[in-house]
């Protein structure tokens, strides 16, 4: 398990509008395959659009619940922290906080999407009791595999 821990003055927050350019920015510097500002618009006022803030922005969560026969499954879209400042525990911060709000919503499970090639973000997944359910093949389009992780509460 990691030890690093987020700096004590970084708190998380609901993402609001003014924070969208900030996420943006991140998302291009994390991503291949970014996603568009339009696409973070339209989970502002979600629960789980959570942001990292030690006086600006320095990471972000977007996650949601949705049916699934008869409960809540919870799905964590995106986590990204900017890439000067990992290693301090921002994502682990801003993961511990997205699940419980998915879980106070009611979410029984929680899935998620990540790169075969993303080790880093794997090991975090798993700190968290994620299990590589199954892995889908050329899931991104540049052709990498996605794993499929799962979290039951």
């Amino acid at each position: 398990m990691t030890t690093a821990t987020a700096r004590t003055e970084t708190a998380v927050r609901e993402a609001v509008r003014a924070d969208l350019l900030e996420v943006f920015r991140i998302e291009k510097r994390s991503f291949p395959q970014p996603w568009p500002y339009a696409a973070f618009e339209r989970f502002l006022g979600e629960p789980a659009f959570l942001v990292a803030d030690d006086g600006g922005v320095v990471g972000y969560v977007v996650a949601d619940t949705m049916p699934n026969h008869g409960t809540s499954m919870g799905h964590v879209k995106d986590l990204a922290v900017d890439p000067d400042r990992r290693g301090e525990g921002i994502g682990r911060l801003l993961l511990g906080e997205a699940l419980g709000r998915l879980f106070v919503e009611g979410a029984g499970r929680v899935k998620l999407e990540v790169r075969a090639d993303n080790e880093a973000a794997q090991s975090l997944y798993r700190d968290f009791g994620f299990e590589t359910h199954h892995v889908i093949p050329a899931y991104y389009d540049d052709g990498e595999d996605a794993h499929i992780m799962v979290r039951g509460r």
